[in-house]
């Protein structure tokens, strides 16, 4: 019997200057693909990004929190919050309330970032987000799941720390952690719930995959419970000549890809609709549980297509 992939769909809440993004026609197009039988809406997480050219970029979590306010099915996820650059315990007590407001629809997907120029600005020391990144991991799972939490992990000291309400999720929200390094794969595999990542094609993609069940085992949990998900940009036009170089111009001037990661521009899903299920069914084959389509310049068109004519039939 064919797999059944779950299929997400990206928000532009960043855009490149000048254009700026609309944070309420961001909300609108939040109930819009809700109604469009998507599984899940994926927002980008910056506090900074750029400078010449620079990318204004909305809030994920406001943006996240908006959408729930409007909309009763759809799952709501980052891919990815830059974890490092936030207090644990305000974000602890933010996403736990969103998830409440949701009725249990958030879904966090969490890195360590990148881009130091931002850590940097907010004060985080770039060279020691790993170790930020795995004690917040820590904070959140203990915030979420303990009655009381006593720990003094500095600058954090908590004594008898009470945090209720709960997520509405259990036995907490869902964690999924992106990236692309050995330690990345190794922190998804042991620490989380499972692994995003980031415009992969599918050999690239199993070999990432198997590590991080590789070390899930290693680590006594049961890969099958760990959930994958990729993000991968797509067009849908005549042909593939017709629409390649489109996309192409829009992935090199808008999307910064790691050069020494298996992510690739090569990864755009491109072509008529029967030649993007075609790519789409090799990624169907890896066992991938997720598919985040990022339509071409998030046209709507575009996305009506993906919704009607590539989604319902990706698992036949």
């Amino acid at each position: 019997m064919p797999k059944t992939v779950m299929s997400g769909i990206a928000m532009r809440n960043f855009t490149r200057f000048p254009e700026i993004p609309d944070a309420r026609a961001l909300v609108d197009y939040g109930v819009w693909v809700e109604s469009l039988g998507f599984e899940s809406l994926w927002v980008w997480d910056h506090i900074l990004l750029g400078t010449d050219p620079h990318f204004p970029i909305c809030d994920s979590l406001t943006m996240l929190t908006a959408v729930a306010a409007r909309t009763t099915k759809i799952k709501l996820g980052t891919g990815i919050l830059v974890l490092p650059l936030r207090n644990p315990l305000l974000l602890a007590k933010q996403v736990s309330t969103m998830d409440q407001l949701s009725g249990g629809r958030m879904i966090l997907g969490m890195a360590s970032g990148w881009y130091k120029r931002e850590f940097d600005a907010v004060g985080v020391p770039f060279e020691q987000r790993g170790k930020v990144m795995d004690k917040n991991l820590e904070i959140l799972n203990r915030l979420w799941t303990e009655p009381s939490v006593t720990a003094d992990m500095p600058p954090y000291n908590m004594r008898s720390a009470v945090m209720y309400p709960k997520p509405a999720s259990k036995p907490r929200v869902p964690i999924l952690i992106g990236g692309y390094v050995e330690a990345v794969l190794k922190r998804a595999g042991e620490k989380a719930d499972g692994w995003l990542t980031y415009f992969y094609k599918p050999e690239g993609f199993t070999r990432g995959w198997t590590k991080v069940k590789d070390y899930a085992k290693a680590a006594g949990k049961d890969p099958a419970t760990l959930q994958s998900t990729n993000q991968l940009p797509i067009m849908i036009g005549k042909s593939r000549e017709e629409v390649k170089p489109k996309m192409m111009e829009w992935l090199s001037s808008e999307w910064d890809i790691a050069s020494w990661s298996e992510s690739t521009p090569e990864s755009a899903i491109i072509g008529t609709v029967d030649e993007c299920l075609a790519q789409l069914k090799e990624h169907v084959a890896t066992g991938v549980d997720r598919l985040i389509f990022v339509p071409w310049r998030y046209d709507r068109e575009q996305i009506e297509i993906i919704a009607r004519e590539i989604v319902p039939r990706l698992g036949k």
